[in-house]
């Protein structure tokens, strides 16, 4: 039991921190937020990816890539392009890997306005941050897995960002429903969508990619959208006016 409850936590953790900070925040700039806020969810993101730690500024230029092109040959992750899940995976790494090491010069209306904390971003993307992470997460199945079958859940903990990233890349823009004709082949994968937290509403995002809330039908619940909104209330974040 305690190897299950903390592969959901971090499952939904890690999920929650990449779209609400990374994806709604720096990538899109969907609410503002005072300076010493973003420095709190920049270090909780770090400490709930963990060895799967996603650079933001990296995240949030391939983003932006990924819109603007979205299901064309320009398009770093378009699962049109790819004859598999790896081969697709092995491509978005190798674009993310070029904006972290700035190998890669994006166009200019990719760059800016996304937040950046060298400190956390050098330690977050390093080998040694990564190892260990990955060896506590090691030491806690040790302890406390019952089955040897549970360790087959430890490279999940590992790449969690990727994968999670990776189902909704591949899924998003293969399998479901369109609300919108976008001109492109993004998909609402499932009309409910509680394990992604909201990021397989791709039709719908890719036709308002300002809106902090992916459901557009009265049944698709985004679980993200009413946090969003209670911080909003709260005055900790301050959502900006769709576009």
């Amino acid at each position: 039991m305690p190897i299950l409850i903390f592969f959901i936590a971090h499952w939904f953790l890690s999920l929650f921190f990449q779209t609400f900070f990374q994806h709604r925040y720096a990538a899109h700039r969907m609410f503002t937020v005072s300076k010493t806020w973003e420095r709190i969810f920049y270090l909780m993101t770090y400490i709930f990816e963990g060895a799967s730690f996603l650079n933001p500024r990296a995240y949030a230029t391939m983003h932006r890539e990924h819109h603007a092109y979205s299901d064309t040959e320009k398009d770093p992750h378009s699962p049109h392009f790819f004859k598999d899940v790896y081969h697709m995976v092995k491509a978005t790494f190798k674009t993310f890997d070029d904006h972290l090491h700035r190998t890669k010069d994006p166009e200019a209306r990719f760059k800016g306005n996304y937040p950046e904390w060298p400190l956390v971003d050098r330690m977050g993307s390093s080998t040694a941050s990564r190892l260990i992470f990955g060896t506590a997460y090691t030491c806690f199945y040790i302890f406390f897995a019952a089955h040897w079958w549970l360790f087959l859940l430890l490279p999940i903990h590992f790449m969690m960002g990727p994968i999670q990233g990776a189902i909704v890349n591949w899924c998003g823009h293969k399998y479901g429903y369109t609300n919108f004709d976008n001109k492109d082949k993004s998909k609402n994968t499932s009309p409910f969508d509680f394990l992604l937290l909201g990021e397989l509403f791709q039709n719908n995002h890719h036709r308002y990619p300002n809106s902090a809330n992916f459901g557009k039908k009265w049944f698709e619940i985004d679980p993200v959208y009413p946090v969003i909104k209670i911080m909003h209330w709260m005055r900790i974040i301050k959502l900006r006016k769709a576009f």
